[in-house]
């Protein structure tokens, strides 16, 4: 994160002792020439965010102690080396934002790398379904393929990875049901998460130009925002009381919000807007005291929003699109086209109803006494 330019210095690409080295962030162009032949220790190589172009370097594969490769928003080119799959140490790789072709063969050739926690593959135009090797890496922490054209469903091994704490999946075309697996995620119920160092301060740009820097280290995620995924919001969603940040944003979720989902004590973000959720916002929402965004606007949610605890410090953009809802005595739940009351005007209706009654009726015996009387109406 400096103003740095030009080439890698031989200072640097033939030392025999560096361990890691973090030039992410900067303006360094040309070929990547390292001589791994002679950095036998390089654990972390982080090259990610700069001007680097042409292929991705053979000799890398040399490098048998790496750890770490971020490789990132650069203008690299061509395949992924076919004898990368002899980096069996390897653990933490980043290739998002990058100009590489036939990124299904790269994939083959990383599915050789079991021992894979964090793989970033973002904005790389990968299609088909979700490869199903990834079903293998059982270390498997992060994950983060959004902005690519995938499709077909989620699948639920996912719920089987004991460490999986950020899922990303936004910007795609998946489809069908949220697994319910994905509610037994055993890191996002205990929160037991550890990274190993050297790679514990990974960092990543987000898929979309000029997004923030991100640690993984700092929240716990699951997003598959932006898809054509259906059905209902698990309520078992609630177990995962260490996920930070839930994002479903722009889907076609239907039924209602779970009341369970004020039991995500450790909640920080929710978005459920744009869908087709329906019914009224649980007042048990209120107790989610830590989230500071919230958001469910754009669904077909109706009766009163709630204006105690975080709720009431929301924007009213956070609301807006649901017809139904309303701050006061009386909302119409449009989606139902049932009208739906507060208390308030509950009780004044069963109030006035006896004397709607009596009116009514007095009419009615009136029209039959003038009737029977031979009387007309004026």
């Amino acid at each position: 994160s400096n103003l740095f330019t030009g080439h890698l210095p031989n200072s640097l690409v033939n030392s025999p002792s560096l361990q890691m080295l973090n030039l992410n962030n900067n303006s360094l162009s040309g070929p990547i020439n390292l001589n791994c032949y002679a950095m036998k220790n390089i654990l972390s190589l982080d090259l990610g965010s700069n001007l680097f172009h042409g292929p991705i370097p053979n000799s890398l594969s040399s490098c048998r102690r790496l750890k770490t490769l971020n490789l990132a928003r650069n203008n690299l080119s061509g395949k992924l080396p076919n004898n990368y799959r002899n980096l069996k140490s390897l653990t933490h790789l980043s290739l998002s934002n990058t100009s590489l072709n036939n990124i299904l063969s790269a994939l083959r050739i990383l599915q050789d790398c079991r021992n894979l926690s964090m793989l970033i593959l973002a904005n790389c135009k990968l299609r088909g379904s979700l490869p199903q090797w990834l079903s293998s890496c059982h270390k498997l922490q992060l994950l983060d393929l959004s902005w690519n054209h995938l499709g077909g469903s989620v699948p639920s091994w996912f719920g089987k990875f004991e460490s999986l704490f950020y899922l990303d999946l936004s910007n795609n075309s998946l489809k069908g049901e949220i697994p319910k697996s994905l509610t037994e995620l055993q890191s996002l119920i205990s929160g037991n998460i550890t990274i190993d160092e050297p790679v514990s301060s990974f960092q990543f740009h987000t898929a979309r130009q000029g997004g923030p820097i991100l640690s993984f280290k700092l929240s716990t995620n699951f997003r598959p925002s932006y898809n054509n995924l259906q059905g209902l919001i698990w309520p078992d969603f609630w177990n995962l009381k260490r996920l930070h940040v839930l994002n479903l944003k722009e889907n076609s979720l239907s039924g209602p919000i779970p009341n369970n989902l004020s039991g995500m004590t450790g909640l920080e973000k929710l978005d459920l807007s744009h869908n087709k959720l329906s019914g009224e916002i649980p007042r048990s929402l209120v107790n989610l005291s830590f989230v500071s965004t919230f958001n469910i606007s754009y669904n077909h949610l109706c009766g009163e929003i709630p204006e105690e605890g975080q709720l009431d410090t929301f924007p009213s953009a956070s609301f807006e699109g649901n017809s139904g809802l309303c701050r006061g005595e009386y909302c119409t739940c449009q989606s139902d086209r049932t009208p739906i009351h507060s208390p308030r005007e509950k009780k004044r209706i069963i109030i006035g109803l006896p004397f709607e009654i009596g009116a009514a009726t007095g009419f009615v015996l009136t029209v039959i006494y003038c009737f029977m009387s031979g009387l007309s109406f004026p």
